[in-house]
């Protein structure tokens, strides 16, 4: 095996576990009800977000703004699973795609109530990398389940 091919190969292997851990920051962000600080630096400027249901944005600061309205006004309260990321590096090296199941429990604001849901679905993703940080492109939520629990819960704080 040669030097450039096993350098490759461990950029590569880099460039699998950068993705992973963005994914993991993705859902950390989410978590905190959409916490622009986190979710925003996680997107190209120039990037796309969109989950039928819950609108297309484009650009960094839009993603940002939308995904927090939506933790104020929407989904009040929520615990991702991003399960089983299937990550395809392209051989520049530079450019991925990024494909994970999403298990969330959830309190949703209806009628003024928040009432706990099952979400689930899957995530696309294109990702690019500049000056060694990879960030999303292009995320789209492909939602399969959104169900009331028929038992709410309440969250412990945190």
């Amino acid at each position: 095996m040669t030097s450039a091919t096993l350098s490759q190969r461990l950029r590569r292997l880099e460039a699998i576990e950068a993705i992973r851990r963005l994914v993991g920051e993705y859902a950390r962000g989410a978590d905190r009800r959409n916490d622009p600080g986190i979710l925003g630096p996680l997107f190209h400027e120039d990037a796309v977000w969109e989950a039928e249901g819950f609108g297309r944005c484009v650009g960094r600061e839009a993603i940002a703004a939308h995904l927090a309205q939506i933790g104020t006004e929407q989904i009040v309260w929520s615990l991702h699973y991003m399960v089983s990321p299937v990550v395809e590096v392209n051989p520049d090296l530079r450019s991925a795609r990024c494909h994970w199941y999403l298990w969330e429990l959830a309190q949703v604001k209806e009628d003024g109530a928040h009432r706990a849901h099952w979400i689930g679905g899957w995530y696309h993703s294109e990702l690019t990398e500049a000056d060694g940080i990879w960030r999303f492109r292009h995320v789209q939520l492909d939602l399969r389940l959104v169900h009331p629990n028929g038992e709410d819960w309440v969250p412990t704080a945190a």
